[in-house]
C-alpha cells in the first residue's frame, strides 16, 4: 500500500515515519509541508527529499493512506481532504480541535468506509495490553473507580510557536487528555457517560497567558464508575522517566489494578492476599500493523474507537473552557 505524509509540525511525526519507512507493506509516495523550518528540521534530521505539489494536488494521484503531522489546528480539515479524495487516514493525535471536524470526518468515513487510524500508542504497550487482559477477565470485579496522571514536560523554550498560536493548540485535554480517555474505554469496555467536573488554567507558560497548560477531570463510566486525572505540563524535565508519567490505577470490586509508563509490569492488590501480584506485560503489535490489518479486513473498530475517544475528549475540553469563562 501507499502513503503519503502531510506535515512534520510535531515529533511524534517522526516516530511514524521511521516505522513506514521499516515496514515492507508500505510504500512512502511523498511528502509535504509548508513550513520552512519544519521542512528544513525534516530534511536534515530524516533526510526527506520533499515533493513540489501541494497536498491537495497529491490526493489526485492514485494511494491510499494519508498521514497526517500538521498543527493541531490544520489537521481536521486535512483528514476531512483526504477522507473526501478516497483515501484512509493515520494521524498523529489529536484528531482534530473541534466537534463539527469530528463530525464530518466521522460522516465521510462511515460513509465511504474508509479508515481513520491515530497514534494512541498507550493502547499497545506490554503494560496495556497486560492490563486489558485482566480486567477482561472478571478477576477483579466490575470497575468502580479509575484515576490517572498524564504530566507532560513543557518544555517551553523549545514547544513549536504555533502551540501559543489561537486556534492552533486546540486545548491540553485534547491533546495531552485523549491518550488517557483512549486507554481507560479501551481497557474496561465502557463509555465515559458525563463530565462531573473540568478545569484548564495557565501556570507554566508564564509568556503566554492564554495557555492553558495545565488540566483536571472528573468524569463518570456508563457503569457508574468515577475517572479522575490530572493531565497537565506541569512535570520536570525528567518527566519521561517518572512513575507518574502515564499512571493508572483501576479499582475494582476485589482489588486494585495498577501500573505506568515507564515499568512493562502490572501490579495487582486482590482482596485477601497480603502480597501484591506483579505480572509482565504482553507484547503486541503498533497502530500501523492495526491499520493495515483493518485495511485488508475492512474491520471498522479501531476507527469507530478512535472517533469515541476524540469526541470525549473534546467534550471534557469544552467543558473545561466553559468553567474559566
Amino acid at each position: 500500500m501507499k502513503i503519503l505524509f502531510y506535515g512534520f509540525r510535531h515529533g511524534h511525526i517522526n516516530a511514524l515515519y521511521k516505522r513506514v519507512l521499516a515496514c515492507p507493506e508500505l510504500e512512502i509516495v511523498g511528502c509535504v509541508e509548508n513550513d520552512p523550518a519544519a521542512r528544513a528540521a525534516a530534511e536534515k534530521n530524516l533526510g526527506i527529499v520533499f515533493s513540489d505539489k501541494s497536498f491537495s494536488e497529491w490526493l489526485s494521484e492514485d494511494f491510499d493512506i494519508v498521514a497526517i503531522g500538521c498543527a493541531y489546528g490544520e489537521r481536521g480539515a486535512a483528514a476531512i481532504a483526504a477522507l473526501s479524495a478516497g483515501k484512509h487516514v493515520i494521524t498523529d493525535k489529536p484528531v482534530c480541535t473541534h466537534t463539527s471536524e469530528l463530525e464530518e470526518i466521522e460522516r465521510i468515513s462511515r460513509a465511504s468506509g474508509l479508515l481513520v487510524a491515530c497514534m494512541l500508542d498507550l493502547r499497545y504497550l506490554p503494560q496495556s495490553v497486560k492490563a486489558r487482559e485482566i480486567l477482561k477477565s472478571g478477576m477483579l470485579g466490575e470497575v468502580r473507580n479509575v484515576s490517572f496522571n498524564g504530566q507532560h514536560y513543557l518544555d517551553y523554550p523549545n514547544r513549536p510557536h504555533w502551540y501559543y498560536e489561537r486556534g492552533m493548540h486546540g486545548g491540553t485535554v485534547n491533546d495531552l487528555g485523549i491518550h488517557g480517555i483512549d486507554l481507560v474505554r479501551e481497557l474496561t469496555g465502557l463509555e465515559f457517560s458525563a463530565v462531573d467536573a473540568a478545569r484548564v488554567w495557565n501556570a507554566y507558560a508564564t509568556e503566554q497567558k492564554d495557555f492553558c497548560d495545565s488540566a483536571l477531570f472528573m468524569a463518570r463510566l456508563e457503569n457508574g464508575a468515577g475517572v479522575m486525572a490530572d493531565i497537565s505540563y506541569s512535570a520536570p524535565s525528567q518527566a519521561f522517566t517518572m512513575p507518574s508519567y502515564w499512571e493508572f490505577r483501576f479499582w475494582c470490586e476485589r482489588g486494585m489494578l495498577t501500573f505506568n509508563y515507564v515499568d512493562s509490569s502490572v501490579t495487582l492488590y486482590l482482596d485477601g492476599e497480603s502480597e501484591p501480584r506483579v505480572l509482565e506485560g504482553t507484547p503486541s503489535g503498533d497502530y500501523v500493523d492495526e491499520l493495515l490489518c483493518d485495511i485488508k479486513t475492512n474491520n471498522t473498530s479501531t476507527r469507530d474507537s478512535v472517533i469515541a475517544s476524540t469526541k470525549t475528549a473534546l467534550a471534557i475540553q469544552k467543558s473545561a473552557e466553559e468553567t474559566n469563562v
